[in-house]
This record gives C-alpha cells, sequence and structure tokens, in this order.
C-alpha cells in the first residue's frame, strides 16, 4: 500500500516541490494550504488556513475521509513578516505566531492520530536557519522558527513512545515565492533607521532569490522519511551548516558582529 504524506503549505515553494516529487514517487498526497494550486495537480487537496482553527478542524476531518492513516506529515507552512520591531504592528506578530506556531501545533495534534494508526510514522517540520541565528528586521520571523524547533524537541521526546519520529528541516536561502509574499514593512527608511531597514531587506531578497531550489530541501526531507531513526535538526546547505556550527561555537558576540555586517 502506499505511503500517505501531509504537507501543508502544498499551494507553492518547498510545499509545492514536495507535493508534486512524493506524488511522482508513488506516495498518496494530500495537500493542505489556504487556496489551490495555481497550476495543475493531481493529487488530492484539502483547503484549510492554519490562521483558523475551525479551518483546521473542518481540513482533519476531510484528511480522515481520503485516508485512515499517515505516514507522514510535514508542516511547511509558513509566512514571513519584515522591517523593525519598533514598526511591527500587533496585528502582524499576531498573524505571524498564529500561521508559523500556532497552526503548525494545532494542525499536528489534529492528525496525531492518523499518524498514531501508521506504523513508523514521521512528523517534518520546516524550520529555518533563521530560527537558529536571528536576522534584524525579520525578528519575528526568526522567533517563530525558533520556536518551531523547540516544539519539534519537544514533540520528538513526548511522542518516541509511540513510534513517531520528529524532525525539523533548517533551510538557508531557498528561492521561492516566499520572497514576494512576505509583509513588507510600513516603514523602509526615516531618520532614525536611515536605510539600514531598506539595506537588509534588498540583501534578504538578493540571497533568497540567489538560493538554493526547493528541491534541494525536497531531497533532504526524503532521506529524512528515509531513515529508521532520523535526526533531531538537519541543516540544508554546507554554507549554513557551517554558519550554524560557527554560531555553536564562537561566542555570540562575535557571531552577532557579523550578523550585523550582513543584515544590521
Amino acid at each position: 500500500m502506499n505511503k500517505v504524506i501531509v504537507i501543508s503549505g502544498a499551494s507553492s515553494g518547498i510545499g509545492k516541490a514536495a507535493a508534486e516529487y512524493f506524488h511522482g514517487k508513488g506516495y498518496k498526497v494530500i495537500g493542505l494550504s489556504r487556496t489551490y494550486p495555481k497550476e495543475k495537480y493531481d493529487y488530492d487537496y484539502v483547503l484549510g488556513d492554519l490562521a483558523k482553527e475551525s479551518d483546521i478542524d473542518r481540513a482533519v476531518e476531510e484528511i480522515g475521509k481520503l485516508t485512515d492513516h499517515v505516514d507522514v506529515l510535514v508542516n511547511c507552512a509558513g509566512i514571513g513578516i519584515s522591517g523593525a520591531i519598533e514598526y511591527n504592528t500587533l496585528e502582524e506578530v499576531n498573524k505571524i505566531f498564529q500561521v508559523n506556531v500556532i497552526g503548525q501545533f494545532y494542525i499536528t495534534k489534529k492528525i496525531l492520530p492518523l499518524l498514531r494508526a501508521a506504523n513508523g510514522a514521521k512528523i517534518i517540520n520546516v524550520g529555518s536557519v533563521a530560527g537558529e541565528l536571528t536576522i534584524p528586521f525579520q525578528t519575528f520571523y526568526s522567533m517563530t522558527k525558533s520556536a518551531v524547533h523547540r516544539f519539534t524537541e519537544g514533540l520528538r521526546i513526548e511522542l518516541k513512545p509511540f513510534g513517531i519520529g520528529v524532525a525539523s528541516v533548517l533551510p538557508g536561502d531557498t528561492k521561492t515565492g516566499f520572497t514576494a509574499n512576505r509583509y513588507q514593512p510600513r516603514v523602509i527608511e526615516n531618520d532614525l533607521y536611515k536605510d539600514r531597514i531598506k539595506r537588509s531587506i534588498n540583501k534578504m531578497e538578493h540571497d533568497e532569490q540567489n538560493g538554493m531550489t526547493p528541491m534541494s530541501v525536497v531531497k533532504v526531507i526524503e532521506r529524512l522519511i528515509g531513515r529508521k531513526n532520523m535526526p533531531v535538526h538537519v541543516t540544508v546547505g554546507f554554507s549554513y551548516k557551517f554558519l550554524v556550527l560557527l554560531s555553536r561555537i564562537f561566542p555570540k558576540r562575535f557571531v552577532y558582529w557579523i550578523i550585523t555586517k550582513m543584515y544590521g
């Protein structure tokens, strides 16, 4: 019987690439997102906004009609906001935490019975290198991804007795539609911050649009699925692995001196 994989955020970017790839590999794919993919697809799809509890409840009910178990859950949905902390609004901060953290918790919670019904199920959360290295002017995105990493760690310990493996994938800059969809700041330049916000965002966008392909991340997800015992976190890309390693070896003051030079 084909393995069943549920992928949130499957309408674009890494999630869409994963849905198409695993469908081609013979998996029963169930995509989940707020809107349908713009391009044609031929796997199952369920609509649901991760910012809305009722949407998640309904989506999981529909998934339960499509399958009696789930072998793999890939939590890929996420949004980004940028700008100086001083100018971010409470509405923006609530929104990013609702989707990136609370929504991920709730969809996982609701699908757990279906995961427990499988043999050796896996949960793979898509985090970010930005969750290990705080990036100025996208601090709230870094905060949510750090929360995803801690969520992974706690969930992994709690679910081990049920034979459910949990890991997170930490991509660095990846070329997707995420760049264009990021919430843009209301204040991009002023007398206080000068052009620092604008320069930081320009650097982020340049690095993302010249970054790795979504398939680089999908291949890592595939390798994790194939492993009996998954590592807790896997960073994607040699240069990003090196950066994360440096952050753990060198004093934080030195690490954030480098980040300030790059983004501050």
